[in-house]
């Protein structure tokens, strides 16, 4: 079985993005990166591409 390591990305956020977001991350009980990764597969859902 192949195993897949997750892709390192350095994002730059907007400082009141990211407080947005941690407070979201800290709602939800979820790390500020895990946070990202499900709004990006919300998108995507939402424009018809998730990952297969």
């Amino acid at each position: 079985m192949v195993k897949r390591e997750p892709k390192k990305v350095l994002l730059r956020l907007d400082p009141a993005v990211h407080d947005a977001i941690a407070k979201w991350a800290a709602d939800d009980l979820r790390s500020i990166n895990a946070q990202i990764e499900y709004a990006l597969r919300m998108a995507l859902k939402h424009v018809g591409r998730e990952p297969k």
